[in-house]
């Protein structure tokens, strides 16, 4: 008899769109474990989510770029009695310049990041995710939906999110386990300044901020929808691909970068 405690695993959570899905999540009551590499973010976010009433998140403070390290996150799991009911897989970062200057070493760590590791806890815990009619949000970006000249390597690992999310959405149905896709256009937050940009590189009416992002993406996992892209801007240009020829939206996006790091 299984006896392990159900949970909700939120990778990424010391900051950003994680911490706001975190915030979101406890407040709808489900029970947290938040991943990241950062402790003392991690225990801040914990304190502040049970200053609120809600119960005190478990904190696994690991940098999940290492080798083995959804091994290590699985077994830690286990040790204190815990299996996941909802994954939520936020980790991942960007980088903002022309691919072939940019450091390759850090371009492969956000291939690994972004859709490796996301992948690994995708498929880790379906057993334990159907067990608990629960599923997987991943993290994405309307950067899935066309290529990204001065962010190639992005925008790549989030059409791979997206591809991958929207399969699995449908494999996965039938074991009564939701997979929805979380697609955010720009948001202030952390990522853009590890990515060598900044907000004010977007036009106003693409932006959102990062607690409508988590609120829209929780309700659409909830209500098992395959993808969410919060606002009907960000909506809009995720046709472009399909209204426009894939050269000219390339030649578009490029353009609408060229102060860019490149």
């Amino acid at each position: 008899m299984n006896t392990r405690k159900p949970v909700t695993l939120v990778t990424g959570a010391s900051s950003g769109i994680g911490a706001a899905l975190a915030h979101v999540f406890a407040e709808n009551r489900h029970s947290l474990v938040l991943v990241a590499r950062r402790a003392a973010e991690l225990s801040a976010l914990a304190e502040a989510i049970a200053a609120t009433g809600a119960n005190r998140p478990e904190i696994i403070a690991m940098d999940l770029t290492a080798s083995g390290a959804s091994d290590a996150l699985a077994a830690e799991l286990e040790t204190r009695g815990l299996e996941p009911a909802v994954v939520v897989n936020s980790a991942g970062f960007g980088l903002a310049g022309a691919a072939a200057r940019l450091d390759l070493a850090q371009q492969l760590a956000m291939i690994d990041l972004n859709a490796r590791m996301l992948t690994d806890l995708s498929l880790r815990f379906v057993e334990s995710l159907a067990r608990h009619n629960g599923g997987v949000l991943n993290v994405g970006s309307i950067a899935g939906f066309y290529p990204g000249p001065a962010m190639a390597v992005y925008h790549a690992t989030k059409a791979y999110v997206l591809s991958f999310g929207e399969a699995l959405h449908h494999e996965l149905s039938s074991k009564g386990v939701r997979v929805t896709t979380l697609c955010p256009g720009p948001v202030e937050t952390d990522f853009l300044a590890r990515a060598g940009t900044e907000i004010d590189a977007f036009p106003n009416y693409l932006r959102r901020s990062v607690d409508r992002v988590a609120r829209d993406g929780y309700d659409g996992f909830m209500r098992g929808r395959r993808v969410v892209v919060p606002g009907s801007a960000n909506r809009v240009t995720t046709w472009l691909p399909r209204l426009l020829p894939r050269r000219l939206v390339t030649r578009l996006i490029a353009d609408s970068r060229k102060g860019w790091r490149e």
